[in-house]
């Protein structure tokens, strides 16, 4: 069984890297742990086979690191969504609770939890949840903050790594798969306001918040 610390690392690479490799200075700052930490555990992890690493070009996941990061991903969407619907806790104290439980469960725990769940696809925060065969849906969306007045959308995630933040946009009910409809946008990276389609009830929320706030286009 792999350290926790190694499936945070291969986590956090897949987090970063998109279509490019990740730099020892921004895992360094995605973890909050030394340059020296990082660049030792690369190596590391390089020798196992999970990482292509080089000093001057970065990091990136190899097949079988990619396997381990999407099925710690799924461990932690899955714990999400549980701690959310069943054990009723609130947005903003899942992912931390999740971080804690991933690392000590077993296959065969999570996958009780997927089938009492239903096998769903998507985290509380909207995440796509990784197969068991280590398959991740993707889709078109941007930020609120680039979206057009007067035009509908359904909410399709919420950046997860600002607990207070996640807390708030709960109490509004901004939420995903909640459907919105933009009603004015302020100039120069001003307030937005949008309405909830269901309530009716129109919320007005910073430029910087908006951009935490990710849409598709609503059928």
């Amino acid at each position: 069984m792999l350290s926790q610390a190694v499936q945070d690392y291969l986590k956090a690479i897949y987090k970063l890297q998109g279509n490019k490799p990740v730099s020892t200075t921004e895992l360094a700052k995605e973890l909050n742990v030394s340059g020296a930490s990082v660049t030792g555990m690369l190596k590391r992890l390089s020798t196992m086979g999970l990482v292509s690493y080089n000093s001057y070009h970065g990091a990136k996941l190899t097949p079988a690191g990619e396997k381990v990061a999407l099925e710690t991903i799924r461990f932690h969407r899955l714990l999400e969504l549980y701690l959310k619907e069943k054990l009723n806790y609130p947005l903003d104290k899942v992912h931390e609770e999740a971080c804690r439980l991933e690392h000590f469960i077993s296959e065969e725990f999570i996958e009780r939890v997927n089938q009492i769940l239903g096998d769903p696809k998507f985290d509380p925060h909207g995440h796509p949840i990784p197969t068991k065969e280590g398959k991740i849906e993707s889709f078109d969306e941007l930020p609120l903050s680039e979206a057009e007045i007067g035009k509908n959308y359904t909410i399709s995630h919420l950046d997860d790594d600002n607990p207070e933040l996640l807390g708030y946009l709960e109490s509004l009910g901004i939420l995903p798969d909640t459907k919105i409809e933009l009603i004015e946008k302020s100039p120069f990276y001003g307030p937005i306001s949008l309405k909830l389609l269901k309530s009716q009830k129109i919320h007005t929320i910073g430029y910087e918040v908006a951009k935490r706030i990710f849409l598709r286009n609503t059928n």
